[in-house]
């Protein structure tokens, strides 16, 4: 099966992040991309400048116009950017997609340090998302956010898991990317225990879209029937990959390499 991914986030003029990197991501991975696009940022990879967020009314008819015709494996959900918007996302789900698998990306500030969420959308994401979550990927600075728990270790990543667990999701993906120390660990929490994905981190500089990417990278092997432990195994590989081969663009976090499975194939 191609797997077919709904994402919902915002949009990244750059391309480094939101859904300019889902859609390469499912793409690369063998899926199929649609879109329901929250918000208009205008950054590039030294930071965020302005936000204007999609009318919730037309975030939710874009939901419905893509899950009434070409339909969804699974869904993404990236950056909401206000209350309002997170409203008729679960709205939206609820009515069109309760049976379809939600990969929820807690988006809440930009790797530059720039919000990309309003005031009440933590609240919004454990009260109305994370319920319809089959899983979560919270980098360690969302979890804390989410969770009010300190996050500095692996035993720290699965508390915090297991604490969104009891808000409702089915499983939790806490990264450990922005904790220091030579091997990156992200924790995938479920009902039947807690497993360590532990790969070496590569170089120093910062890089734009990692979380973007590695959720849909999840959504997409969900999409396609993987369980979730495999989903979460070769997204990490694929996020890695993307790093590795990260072209080096712009002065600031600089953009993965999306396409670098395929290079092969081209030369």
């Amino acid at each position: 099966m191609k797997g077919r991914v709904l994402i919902i986030a915002g949009s990244d003029p750059s391309g480094g992040a939101g859904v300019q990197a889902d859609i390469k991501t499912v793409t690369a991975l063998g899926g199929y991309a649609a879109t329901a696009i929250t918000a208009l940022t205008v950054q590039n990879t030294t930071g965020v400048s302005a936000v204007h967020a999609v009318p919730p009314a037309t975030i939710a008819a874009q939901i419905a116009a893509v899950l009434g015709d070409i339909g969804a494996d699974a869904i993404k959900i990236g950056m909401i950017g206000d209350k309002a918007a997170g409203i008729a996302i679960a709205d939206a789900i609820a009515f069109h997609a309760t049976a379809i698998p939600v990969v929820l990306d807690p988006v809440l500030i930009a790797t530059s340090g720039d919000a990309l969420a309003g005031e009440g959308v933590a609240g919004l994401i454990l009260e109305r998302l994370t319920p319809l979550a089959a899983v979560i990927t919270p980098n360690a600075d969302e979890a804390r956010a989410l969770t009010g728990l300190a996050i500095n270790s692996a035993a720290d990543l699965v508390a915090a898991g297991e604490a969104l667990m009891r808000r409702g999701a089915t499983a939790a993906l806490v990264k450990g990317g922005h904790l220091e120390g030579a091997v990156v660990e992200d924790a995938l929490v479920t009902h039947g225990g807690a497993e360590i994905f532990c790969s070496a981190r590569i170089g120093v500089r910062a890089l734009h879209g990692t979380g973007c990417t590695l959720a849909s990278a999840v959504a997409t092997g969900l999409a396609q029937g993987m369980p979730l432990r495999a989903a979460v195994k070769r997204a990490i590989e694929y996020v890695q990959g993307a790093i590795a081969h990260a072209p080096g663009f712009g002065a600031g976090a600089a953009p993965l390499d999306h396409a670098w499975m395929l290079k092969g194939e081209r030369d």
